[in-house]
């Protein structure tokens, strides 16, 4: 053998050893990436979009929202809260109490009370991946939380600080650290606590827990008497503050159930099922409640007793949505949202639930084909959605629920509002601009009335009225409700305009005042 051939022979690797070799370097470079804290990175990415949407789109608070921060400050201002004003929403003693804490600020804290909810959001999708990982998987979690970024309609609500965003987050906490720990009680409690105290469905979660930590055997009588206690917080201090401030402990009830029916929110028992599809549709979307029935028959086959904790909650949401209907309360999507986060869970479960499986044998061929399949779905999803998706729609959505609020202020900084204010109370044409201006003006209770409400036919006749000029705020705020009537968006005779701004118009009238415009 020549020389040259020798140390040919002696350089090539022996069959086999470079293949190990590459699977090693596979494997290191598989290692490198599970290293990587993708949680802690793409919680880090969603914070930080979260404040750059918050100052690119200064939204503000919705309608409720703005209800609890004028009765927080009714309450600071040692006087009690107008539960029965004209079509108010249902108090939340909660959400009360934080409205009366921020109210201190000033006109800043509607600013702040949508931060909060913002930051309810990040939070919810951490409870979401925290609940995800604890019963399923990490990647379960991961996807869970990005379905979750992907329905727009909950960072909406979140944009718009309405409470049904903190609340999730109370509860899918208090899920996840119940199923790490079992039983745990404690911190689970504070949370359902809290729930409890921003919407009543929660009443049910903690009466179902204070079974589950009854019924063990170890449980002593006094146990499950401090356990019964803390299940009653949320419905005795609801009754305890109707009953102080309005004289009836069962008021959020029959005013809320009363207001449904005038505003033809209720629907009767055999709709109940039809609305309810429509709604798990709206908020999920398609694909996502198609992918959660299949993700749902996967957990069943290859890991039943991991389902227990997302199917109560989808049980229990779905059965407060019933009771609600029959109930003849106000039948809309927001009560469906715990059972819509459990389907996106379940959807996750088909998109990253190969990762229950063992990488060797038939488990192992039946993982890769899965993980294939999942990752042509997410790239369809994603290309689908980007070239379907009107992004432009919540552009112009967002943009004009901070331009409206703004045009607010100004209209009711016109020269003239002052002396008209002093004339008569600011009429609007229905509810929905009611606490807007009240916050704004710093106005009471009668300062500011609603010209669909009969009983101020007479007071709106003199002071201030604004009308909705801009069609795309008509839509939103005087044309709403099925009750409303077009005619409370016509000026009136004998009001002279005083200003407009960019969706607004102003008039006032006083004694010996002109004809309106």
């Amino acid at each position: 053998m020549r020389p040259a051939e020798v140390t040919a022979a002696t350089t090539v690797a022996p069959p086999g050893r470079e293949t190990a070799g590459r699977a090693a370097q596979a494997r290191g470079v598989a290692g490198r990436l599970r290293d990587v804290p993708w949680p802690a990175l793409c919680l880090l990415a969603l914070s930080l979009a979260t404040i750059a949407g918050a100052i690119v789109y200064p939204t503000f608070p919705n309608y409720d929202s703005y209800y609890s921060l004028l009765w927080g400050r009714e309450l600071l201002d040692g006087t009690l809260p107008s539960f029965d004003a004209y079509r108010a929403p249902t108090q939340h003693p909660l959400a009360v109490l934080y409205g009366a804490a921020l109210s201190v600020l000033g006109h800043g804290a509607e600013r702040v009370m949508v931060w909060t909810a913002l930051a309810s959001f990040v939070v919810l999708c951490a409870g979401v991946y925290r609940l995800g990982k604890a019963v399923f998987t990490p990647l379960v979690g991961l996807a869970a939380a990005g379905l979750l970024c992907t329905r727009f309609d909950f960072p909406f609500l979140a944009a718009r600080a309405y409470i049904d965003i903190p609340y999730l987050a109370f509860v899918l906490w208090a899920a996840a650290l119940e199923v790490e720990r079992p039983r745990r009680g404690g911190v689970v409690w504070v949370l359902l606590i809290c729930a409890a105290l921003l919407r009543p469905e929660a009443w049910l979660l903690c009466g179902l827990y204070f079974l589950w930590l009854s019924l063990h055997r170890d449980v002593t009588w006094a146990r499950r008497t401090r356990y019964a206690a803390l299940a009653a917080v949320g419905p005795v201090t609801w009754a305890l503050t109707d009953l102080i401030v309005t004289g009836d402990p069962m008021f959020s009830l029959t005013h809320t159930s009363g207001l449904a029916e005038e505003l033809g929110r209720t629907k009767g028992l055999s709709e109940v099922p039809g609305a309810m599809q429509d709604f798990f549709f709206n908020l999920a979307k398609a694909p996502v409640v198609y992918g959660g029935m299949i993700g749902f028959a996967l957990a069943a086959w290859f890991a039943p007793r991991r389902l227990a904790m997302p199917l109560a909650l989808w049980l229990i949401g779905t059965l407060t949505f019933v009771m609600v209907g029959i109930a003849g309360l106000s039948v809309i999507d927001r009560y469906l949202l715990v059972p819509s986060l459990m389907t996106m869970l379940f959807a996750a479960v088909a998109l990253a639930g190969w990762t229950m499986l063992r990488t060797e044998g038939r488990a192992g061929l039946l993982r890769r084909a899965w993980m294939v399949l999942a990752v042509g779905v997410v790239g369809y999803g994603a290309w689908f959605t980007a070239t379907h998706v009107n992004f432009g729609t919540f552009d112009r959505e967002l943009t004009l629920r901070g331009d409206t609020h703004h045009a607010l202020h100004r209209v009711l900084e016109q020269r003239g509002i002052d002396e008209g204010r002093r004339c008569g109370p600011v009429s609007v044409p229905n509810h929905k601009l009611v606490p807007d201006v009240r916050w704004i003006l710093d106005a009471g209770v009668d300062d500011v009335v609603a010209r669909s409400d009969p009983q101020q036919a007479a007071a709106e006749r003199r002071g201030v009225a604004v009308y909705v000029t801009s069609r795309s705020a008509l839509l939103r705020q005087a044309l709403v409700e099925k009750a409303d009537d077009p005619f409370d968006s016509i000026p009136m005779g004998g009001f002279l305009f005083v200003g407009a701004s960019e969706h607004y118009g102003a008039y006032v009238r006083c004694e010996g005042g002109g004809r309106g415009g």
